[in-house]
């Protein structure tokens, strides 16, 4: 696992309310790219998706991601973490969903959340990238 470097850190903590887009693998190998609620919890990055939806089928069956985070103060100021899922979870999903609402909405629980399920996806960096 590579470290995220502390020069951009603070685009990945609770306060900065940054939005990250996670590009996963399609089927035929083609890209697909989804704007997502993440936190960083002991130097890996966490998502959460409905199951059923593309990312989670994508994740599930070819782990390999890619994330980046732009600075909203400065879009010359980013981090891209090219990595691997490591784990999914299940077992507090629903959890987690509500406070990455917390997080970016302030409201105590996820309004989307429709019965679904929830996965929580674990992702490790294996090459970083940043600017700024």
């Amino acid at each position: 696992m590579v470290e995220i470097p502390y020069t951009h850190r603070d685009l990945l903590t609770d306060e900065a309310e940054v939005l990250a887009s996670l590009a996963t693998i399609m089927p035929d190998g083609s890209p697909q790219v989804t704007p997502v609620w993440f936190d960083f919890i002991d130097g890996r990055i966490r998502v959460n998706t409905a199951k059923g939806r593309v990312k989670e089928q994508n994740m599930s069956s070819r782990p390999r991601v890619a994330f980046l985070v732009i600075d909203p103060k400065n879009p010359y100021r980013y981090l891209q973490v090219r990595g691997r899922v490591v784990d999914r979870i299940e077992d507090g999903a629903l959890e987690h969903i509500h406070k990455l609402a917390d997080k970016y909405t302030g409201e105590r629980e996820f309004r989307g959340y429709q019965r679904e399920g929830r996965v929580m996806f674990v992702i490790e960096a294996n090459s970083v990238s940043v600017r700024g």
